[in-house]
């Protein structure tokens, strides 16, 4: 094989970029969970002024967590959020 990329058989590698999204929105928002409770902060009611508002500055800088929420789209994360209460509700009724 000459090329790194090559698989012996020539299998096409699937990319699902609705799971690669919901990887990253699930690995920010834990983030952002964990540094708002470090200063302190309640993460729910924070995070939802937040989505409701748009301010960022309900998020804290702390460990750059106000970045990394900024980086994602509020109507995708809102879409995100909602669907797991759906599935995991609907999982539990």
């Amino acid at each position: 094989m000459d090329n790194k990329y090559e698989t012996e058989t020539q299998d096409t590698v699937k990319f699902d970029i609705e799971t690669e999204r919901s990887i990253l929105i699930t690995q920010t928002m834990s983030n952002v969970k964990k540094a708002l409770k470090e200063k302190g902060y309640n993460p729910v009611n924070q995070i939802v002024g937040y989505i409701m508002s748009g301010d960022p500055t309900y998020i804290t800088s702390h460990n750059d967590a106000r970045s990394q929420i900024k980086r994602l789209d509020r109507d995708e994360l809102l879409e995100e959020i909602v669907s797991y209460y759906l599935v995991q509700k609907t999982v539990n009724d």
